[in-house]
């Protein structure tokens, strides 16, 4: 943690809402983009990233400072998003983007090889959606454990303490995770065999 997000942080707790700003900018746009992963449109990324910042406003007193502040942030915007999700178990399937905004701007999915033909690049953009739809239809837990490692790429260490979990719970999620969208992905794959695809 910098000096001056302990500066911020410190400013923050005592009420100065300005420090307050300062510290969630350096945060806001990686909160957002787990925000729009688990919850698959921008919309309700927007409104659980602006309930996750209220919610950490609310409690920037409580923080222990343990952990970075961006860990305890991502942690309350995961279960923020999950908390909605479960909110919402009629829905079947949450579409996913497959642009990642960071500070540095964004991030593709896949890395794009120089000279590709057409036939090249629609096949990607056609993989690119199976995968992303295969990732929606996964369960809260194994979408959010996707997300936040295969996607966003935190450490095993940062999402056992987001999602407040122990690190063998968090790898064993993640391994069951990568084995439902393999077993997704098979069954799209035999299927457009089957249709001649």
């Amino acid at each position: 943690m910098s000096e001056l997000e302990k500066l911020l942080i410190s400013k923050s707790k005592a009420g100065d809402t300005d420090a307050f700003e300062k510290l969630v900018g350096m945060h806001d746009k990686k909160a957002y983009n787990i925000a729009l992963r688990i919850m698959g449109n921008e919309e309700d990324a927007k409104d659980m990233s602006q309930e996750a910042l209220i919610r950490v406003y609310r409690s920037i007193r409580d923080f222990k400072e343990q952990s970075s502040f961006s860990t305890w942030l991502y942690r309350i915007v995961t279960n923020v998003c999950l908390d909605e999700l479960r909110k919402r178990k009629n829905a079947k399937t949450v579409p996913v983007d497959g642009t990642i905004e960071t500070e540095d701007g964004e991030m593709h999915l896949e890395v794009g090889v120089e000279h590709e033909t057409p036939e090249e690049v629609y096949v990607k953009q056609e993989r690119k959606k199976v995968i992303l739809n295969a990732i929606s239809e996964l369960n809260e837990e194994h979408r959010s454990a996707i997300v936040l490692r295969d996607i966003q790429g935190f450490s095993y260490e940062e999402i056992a303490a987001m999602l407040d979990l122990s690190l063998g719970t968090v790898k064993s999620r993640i391994n069951r995770a990568r084995h439902a969208l393999k077993d997704k992905l098979s069954v799209r794959l035999e299927l457009s065999r089957q249709n001649g695809v």
